[in-house]
């Protein structure tokens, strides 16, 4: 149901991308989630050294970069390629935490499912270069956002998100605000932005949250590494995004490699050793 309401989210999110574009989506999406989050859990309770706001400060930046890289690769790429490409961040942190040799299986999975989405050949030509770059670049701050997030959950506990995205929202409304001016104020636009932030932020982290408190590490994260395919799926029926054969196998090799990395991870560390899965 979590990943079901993050990739419906970015589907409505894309109906606000002609008005106020990737960059005041993004925006208004960090900026009510923060609101909501905060309301919620009132982080203002406790005190934060100088020392230990620079651990909140890095995962608030990482998450508003992933974010942000994310919605503007959505523009010019179907759903489920843009996750697909994204997910290689937590795949590479799944990946390099493991040292075995079947870990070249997975590299090799995820290379294949790669060369497969990105516009390298005729075959692939419907794939937009610029947005694959974004979707890559996203990538690359959530792997950055699951090592900072680690830290600063481990600091502020489940503070560390609402905190988080508060330093995002303050990072990104600047950004969103000179792209779209004071469209992001017209009430159409904020009642649909409320929409994406419950779908893509309040509404799938409580309930990640729950399942975390109720599945095995292992579970949740095999589980996980399906969203790639509920974008792709999403994106078909709620946004005629039909994807090609080859396009489906390599989403489908990008899901396997996520969740054999996951699997190994999880083999190799200790009962009392916990494994952070973003």
């Amino acid at each position: 149901m979590a990943m079901l309401s993050f990739t419906s989210g970015a589907s409505v999110a894309k109906q606000l991308f002609p008005v106020v574009g990737a960059e005041g989506t993004t925006a208004l999406r960090l900026s009510i989630g923060a609101l909501i989050l905060l309301a919620v859990l009132r982080p203002w309770r406790v005190r934060l050294s100088a020392t230990s706001w620079q651990s909140i400060v890095f995962y608030g930046l990482a998450m508003g970069g992933m974010n942000l890289l994310f919605y503007m690769s959505i523009q010019t790429l179907p759903l489920g390629i843009a996750i697909a490409l994204e997910f290689t961040g937590p795949l590479s942190v799944a990946i390099l935490s493991s040292r075995r040799k079947i870990d070249l299986l997975w590299v090799t999975l995820a290379a294949g499912g790669l060369l497969l989405l990105l516009p390298m050949s005729d075959s692939v030509a419907n794939v937009d270069p610029t947005g694959a770059l974004l979707a890559l670049g996203a990538g690359g701050c959530w792997a950055l956002y699951i090592i900072a997030g680690k830290r600063a959950g481990q600091e502020h506990g489940t503070l560390a998100t609402s905190l988080g995205m508060a330093v995002a929202a303050f990072a990104v409304v600047p950004i969103g605000f000179a792209h779209a001016g004071t469209a992001l104020f017209q009430p159409d636009v904020l009642l649909i932005g409320t929409v994406v932030a419950v779908l893509s932020s309040a509404f799938p982290y409580t309930l990640e949250m729950f399942a975390l408190r109720h599945l095995p590490a292992q579970t949740y994260g095999t589980l996980t590494s399906g969203e790639p395919a509920a974008g792709a799926m999403v994106g078909l029926f709620l946004l005629g995004e039909a994807l090609p054969l080859l396009q489906w196998c390599a989403i489908a090799m990008i899901v396997a490699a996520s969740v054999g990395a996951t699997m190994t991870a999880m083999r190799i560390r200790t009962p009392t050793e916990p494994l952070n899965l973003g």
